[in-house]
């Protein structure tokens, strides 16, 4: 209903004009009528002229009206519910049956997988509820251990573009992909950037998202819905688009935890303690050796910037900083420990060659000390104590040694220092 209110001052008195216009939406209706400041309700109704005027704060329009009765309430209700049911629906039948969608799932996963393994970020971004959606794409991701951000496209053109690093992926959500501040952003964003588009669109070539884009760096995740939100319910605010790119950024979520994370749970509850959801993942029984591992496959390689087969202590610093773990590896078979990066950097020459430094910071694979995975961390602890007190363990079980994680397939996927379950006392004994 529309009304119009034009104040007057008259006698130390402010009077008003009310005019009401008929309206309809969605079974809701309120008929046409008018109160002029000349005339009371009474003879407009009656179609007469005797005027009076109306105090600014107008008598309660509605009544006589007609009103919705509870069950037009809740009919209203439920045909939300269920117009956003069927859109989760189609979505769900899409990746299900199409070969395409599926494949553009899987590339995302790729990408965002490879970007976390080489310490990088998944940047998100969207504009109005979109954006909403990537905040909590973005706050489920940092609850896996998933390291991520959300870039508000106009702060990214005042600044916020310093944000995004070599290494990260951009995710955009945009249901129409064409959304304005999107579009001013793209000329602006890195050449080689990776780029994932959650959007309505089908077809790559048809959205303006990946104009003039390396095709190879690009990835559509496509996300229609049955019906326009304005064709169901008459008013254009998203509701089955942002359920659908929920449900979506939900499902690749969960899907990059379980890709990156031999047991995707233990991680959660480790950045997740708090509050009933942290109480309801709480691990029954030990805490397995397992559930600290860093897994080697995460563990970037460090990279030479000079090409010389020689990587510097600058070289593993700036790796390490890259690294979500901290931990790097000069080589597939050698690996240095968050501990010793930080010994490293604090007085070492940065232009030194690792292997020129005087005590070996990496450690060969072959002097890893194996641990079953499937074992607690007490059971490893009491272990290493028994060993130590013996005295075949003093040499090997001592600070500065790194623990392989022995997985079900009898293979060492998972690094831990030493020093992670034993205090330095307990090394002194």
């Amino acid at each position: 209903m529309v009304v119009a209110l034009e104040p007057t001052y008259s006698s130390g008195h402010w009077y008003s004009s009310v005019a009401c216009q008929e309206y309809s939406f969605h079974g809701w209706h309120w008929p046409a009528m008018s109160y002029h400041s000349s005339m009371p309700r009474s003879c407009c109704a009656k179609g007469l002229d005797n005027p009076l005027r109306l105090p600014l704060t107008p008598p309660e329009l509605l009544d006589g009206l007609d009103k919705k009765s509870d069950d037009d309430i809740i009919n209203l209700a439920t045909h939300v519910i269920a117009t956003e049911r069927d859109a989760l629906t189609d979505l769900h039948d899409l990746y299900r049956s199409d070969s395409e969608a599926q494949k553009s799932f899987k590339q995302a996963l790729l990408v965002m997988g490879k970007t976390s393994r080489q310490g990088g970020r998944v940047i998100v971004t969207g504009m109005g509820k979109s954006g909403k959606i990537g905040q909590k794409f973005v706050a489920t991701l940092n609850s896996f251990g998933i390291r991520s951000a959300f870039m508000h496209p106009t702060e990214a053109l005042h600044g916020d573009l310093g944000m995004i690093g070599p290494d990260d992926t951009l995710v955009i959500l945009t249901y129409s992909g064409r959304t304005p501040e999107i579009l001013s952003l793209l000329s602006h964003l890195p050449a080689m950037l990776p780029l994932v588009a959650v959007t309505s669109h089908g077809d790559m070539c048809s959205c303006p998202l990946f104009t003039g884009r390396l095709s190879s760096l690009c990835t559509l995740l496509p996300a229609p819905i049955p019906c326009t939100e304005i064709e169901a319910f008459g008013v254009p605010t998203p509701t089955s688009s942002t359920t659908t790119a929920l449900a979506l950024t939900d499902a690749l979520a969960l899907a990059l935890a379980r890709q990156l994370h031999p047991r995707p749970s233990a991680v959660f509850h480790h950045y997740h303690p708090g509050g009933a959801i942290g109480a309801s993942v709480a691990p029954i029984g030990p805490q397995l050796i397992e559930s600290i591992a860093t897994r080697t496959d995460d563990v970037p390689i460090i990279e030479d910037r000079h090409r010389q087969s020689n990587p510097t202590v600058l070289d593993a610093l700036l790796t390490a900083a890259r690294s979500a773990s901290g931990w790097v590896r000069p080589s597939l078979d050698t690996i240095i420990a968050p501990r010793q990066i930080q010994r490293i950097g604090r007085g070492a020459d940065l232009n030194q060659p690792l292997s020129s430094l005087k005590d070996m910071v990496a450690v060969e694979k072959l002097d890893w000390i194996s641990i079953p995975g499937a074992n607690s961390i007490q059971e490893a602890q009491e272990w290493i104590l028994q060993m130590r007190q013996s005295g075949r363990g003093k040499t090997f079980l001592k600070s500065g040694t790194i623990l392989g994680i022995v997985d079900s397939q009898q293979c060492v996927s998972g690094v831990v220092e030493i020093e992670e379950i034993m205090n330095e006392d307990q090394l002194q004994q």
